[in-house]
């Protein structure tokens, strides 16, 4: 019993790490990748304290925007 637990969870990360390992297929989600790539516009938006965050004050900085509309 404990073998055969084992054996299962063992397959089951194989299989889980088989799919995370493979390439996304971007054709098939209709993603078109910019060529060559694009700079982000010049923006700047608000922090949490209302202080203006200017986007190339972040440059070599990983950025991660969230928009949130509640209409």
């Amino acid at each position: 019993m404990r073998t055969s637990l084992l054996a299962a969870g063992l397959a089951s990360l194989l299989l889980a790490g088989a799919a995370l390992a493979a390439a996304p297929d971007f054709v098939r989600m209709n993603v078109q990748p910019y060529d060559p790539p694009k700079a982000a516009p010049a923006f700047s938006l608000p922090d949490l304290n209302g202080k203006a965050v200017m986007l190339e004050s972040l440059k070599g900085k990983v950025v991660m925007l969230v928009f949130w509309a509640t209409w």
